[in-house]
């Protein structure tokens, strides 16, 4: 079972905020792809990472054609953000 996207939000630092459809919110910390991936390096350029939008039907995030990450790994690698750091 998939858990959709609800939204994400770049943050400082290389992190996303992503919202799922059942209303839990994870960070994603982008920098150890950045480092091991070559498809990943372009989004060192701050302004291209703030890009980042959620796709169609939630199944995952996208910041062009071809950088993209899906939504099970931002499920199981994110980490679940509580409401006081929420707040």
């Amino acid at each position: 079972m998939f858990e959709k996207i609800k939204n994400v939000d770049p943050l400082h630092d290389f992190i996303l905020r992503v919202t799922f459809q059942n209303g839990i919110t994870k960070l994603y910390d982008v920098k150890p792809l950045m480092e091991r991936i070559e498809d990943f390096k372009p989004l060192k350029n701050t302004t291209l990472f703030k890009c980042v939008k959620t796709d169609v039907g939630g199944y995952g995030i996208s910041w062009n054609d071809y950088i993209d990450l899906e939504c099970t790994e931002l499920w199981e690698n994110g980490i679940t953000q509580t409401q006081e750091a929420a707040g």
